[in-house]
């Protein structure tokens, strides 16, 4: 006879328990604002009951258009622990894809902060889910609009809903960085995988101290909250991301851990007040999104004194994980898949590849979306399905595995250039570049060549104070890499465009020189 059956928990079970069993611990701190586990609990509590008292049940999606700030911390948990699926938007994108989203979304509710309520209302006319679904402003409140404080306080703080493992739990909409963004479906079940076997693998604990330095609508710092919500650890959230008061932070606060993009580590690095400080409480930050430069690998540990992990992966779920005790050996690489997670690469035949040989990095493992939202064509798409019928994601990746199972991430397949029948892979050819003394930033794009169909075109940023000659800087590089990897031109430019992580956005470069031919 079974006795006891556990329920599987998720991390809304996580919120109630940490407010009972870790009351006084900090949950949450946003500038001079705090709240211990037990506040936090009441008052994610009455997100969720002011969620239903606007009429909205376990599965309908609340869109958030905020800037970081302790309320859409709130929101985010007190929407997840209604049942309710957050839908949390990059505050940057147009408006017109903000509509597109809302819509995509069939939101019955949007929460913004005052300054971006305006927007909201600009879109009510050509949208009927904007239009028809309930909005609540975080700080003053337009016309027609609830204010978040009213409502907030008048809600009881005592919760009694059960969330179900299965249930969706959030959309987050992909960057967009090679085509329109797709909303991604994470179960609760799901995001209960990302807070455990990602807080194992970051060093995690339970008097943790983690630094949210970027967007929370950014499935890098919804990393960071998962896995010290799991733990029961603090949050420090900051409203907007400057290098210096994120030092201050993290000497004020004694920050132990934190995820980070490689841009933000290069601008700590070289923050002028950066000299002298000392950072003890410093653990382990984890540092993804784009690729990580290796100077940057190895300078950012080495001066903040505490480990770097890189993490390689898609908010579809597939990742990898370069631990500190392999940094020196394998430096290159982006380490091996974790607790569960396989992958291995395909060639163009859709047939696994020998180690050593370049493919496409398909996945899978608990962290896996359930899929693009509304679009079973594109998740289709993103399907490779193995000889014995198992589904694998397609990452759009290409990387490569040595003879210990350590990966490395080649280019994006959509990046690659075919010039003249032969692959050209663009990270190749930029890090060539980046080893000249005048080159800042560089982005290699293929473009139209009237004898080889695609032919590589590098847009260069300078380096501060130097005035680098297009055609040197070609000639520079075409006498280092291979004859197939030649650059037919050098484009100086002011900045590359970069989405709010950090990616450059080669879509738009494409776009930008899209009439040029060589």
């Amino acid at each position: 006879m079974t006795w006891f059956a556990p329920r599987e928990t998720t991390l809304a079970d996580s919120i109630r328990l940490h407010g009972r069993w870790r009351a006084r611990r900090e949950a949450l701190i946003v500038g001079e604002r705090r709240l211990d586990w037990q506040e936090f609990e009441r008052a994610t509590a009455r997100v969720a009951n002011g969620l239903t008292a606007l009429g909205l049940a376990a599965g309908d999606r609340v869109v958030l258009l905020t800037d970081n700030s302790l309320e859409m911390a709130l929101l985010l948990f007190g929407i997840m622990r209604q049942g309710c699926v957050a839908v949390p938007l990059n505050v940057s994108v147009s408006d017109a894809a903000v509509g597109a989203m809302i819509e995509d979304a069939r939101a019955r509710a949007i929460f913004a902060s005052e300054a971006h309520c305006a927007r909201i209302d600009a879109l009510r006319a050509d949208s009927a889910r904007t239009a028809a679904a309930c909005r609540i402003a975080i700080g003053s409140a337009p016309p027609g609009w609830i204010r978040f404080g009213d409502w907030h306080d008048a809600q009881s703080d005592r919760l009694a809903t059960v969330v179900m493992p299965q249930q969706e739990c959030n959309v987050i909409y992909s960057s967009g960085t090679t085509g329109v963004p797709k909303g991604i479906v994470h179960t609760h079940r799901c995001r209960m995988s990302w807070a455990a076997d990602l807080a194992q693998v970051l060093r995690y604990r339970s008097d943790c101290v983690t630094l949210c330095s970027l967007g929370l609508y950014s499935n890098i710092t919804w990393v960071a909250m998962l896995c010290t919500v799991y733990v029961g650890g603090t949050m420090v959230v900051m409203p907007s991301f400057r290098p210096a008061a994120a030092l201050d932070l993290i000497e004020r606060e004694r920050i132990t851990h934190g995820t980070v993009v490689p841009l933000q580590i290069e601008r700590l690095l070289a923050e002028p007040t950066l000299s002298g400080r000392q950072f003890t409480s410093l653990d382990t930050f984890m540092c993804c999104g784009s690729p990580l430069a290796l100077d940057l690998k190895r300078g950012f540990p080495a001066r903040f004194g505490c480990r770097l992990i890189e993490l390689y992966g898609l908010t579809e779920g597939v990742c990898t994980i370069l631990a500190p005790e392999d940094f020196e050996r394998k430096t290159a690489s982006v380490g091996k898949p974790f607790l569960g997670t396989d992958l291995k690469i395909i060639g163009e035949d859709d047939r696994e590849a020998p180690i050593g040989a370049t493919g496409e990095i398909v996945g899978h493992g608990p962290l896996l979306m359930a899929g693009y939202l509304n679009r079973d064509g594109a998740s289709a798409e993103a399907t490779w399905t193995d000889p014995a019928g198992e589904r694998w994601l397609r990452t759009g990746d290409l990387g490569r595995l040595d003879d210990e199972g350590f990966l490395y991430v080649v280019d994006r397949k959509k990046d690659m250039i075919l010039s003249g029948g032969q692959n050209i892979y663009p990270a190749d050819i930029e890090a060539v570049m980046r080893e000249h003394p005048q080159v800042a930033e560089v982005a290699v794009i293929g473009l139209r060549s009237r004898a080889w169909g695609e032919t590589p075109v590098a847009i260069v940023v300078a380096a501060p104070g130097t005035h680098p000659h297009p055609n040197e800087l070609r000639d520079w590089t075409n006498a280092r890499v291979g004859k197939q990897q030649r650059l037919a031109d050098v484009v100086l430019r002011a900045s590359l465009p970069r989405n709010p992580n950090g990616k450059i956005l080669k879509r738009d470069l494409r776009a930008e020189f899209d009439a040029r031919v060589y």
